[in-house]
């Protein structure tokens, strides 16, 4: 082949490979996931596994965040009838349902990522104006404007720590 190689032909050999580890024959379900059942469904319900019995049909496992638990078990056929359709037969026969954290979808097998949460900047008090003319005093010593400006904020990091372990040693 000349020139420039896909990405994902780079990588699909790979990607197959891990999915068939855990049950996935077609690996388009675990990498079109919001495609196959749509993006409502995908937002809170990932695939895990899929896992054969004796009889005919599989069980496809799905990881879900607990509050949501009881709205995607009201979609549970739905979800079956497009995951067969994205296989062209009837592969599944079950889906089961493995509830999660609501803050993301990591599990004790660790099948999936945790994801972060964000929360606000924590609301900090002015500094105090000693402190700050401690650390202009501190930074008046450089000539070059930028390191003047981290040496100051660097005064005051260790300034403002310097005050909350001490009032943490008094409590």
């Amino acid at each position: 082949m000349r020139g420039f190689e896909a990405a994902a032909n780079l990588v699909a050999h790979r990607v197959r490979s891990v999915g068939e580890q855990r049950g996935f024959a077609v690996a388009r379900l675990l990498t079109n996931w919001a495609e196959v059942v749509g993006p409502e469904i995908a937002a809170h319900a990932r695939p895990v596994k899929i896992s054969h019995g004796k009889g005919f049909g599989a069980t496809l496992t799905l990881l879900v965040a607990g509050a949501r638990a009881p709205m995607i078990n009201m979609q549970l056929e739905q979800i079956r009838q497009k995951v067969n359709a994205c296989y062209g037969f009837n592969a599944v026969s079950r889906i089961s349902l493995t509830q999660t954290a609501p803050t993301g979808f990591a599990d004790a097998n660790g099948f999936a990522e945790e994801q972060a949460g964000f929360a606000a900047p924590r609301r900090t008090a002015p500094p105090d104006p000693a402190r700050i003319a401690r650390a202009e005093a501190i930074a008046q010593d450089f000539d070059d404007p930028q390191l003047s400006a981290a040496m100051r904020q660097m005064a005051l990091n260790i300034l403002s720590r310097r005050d909350t372990n001490d009032r943490k040693a008094n409590s």
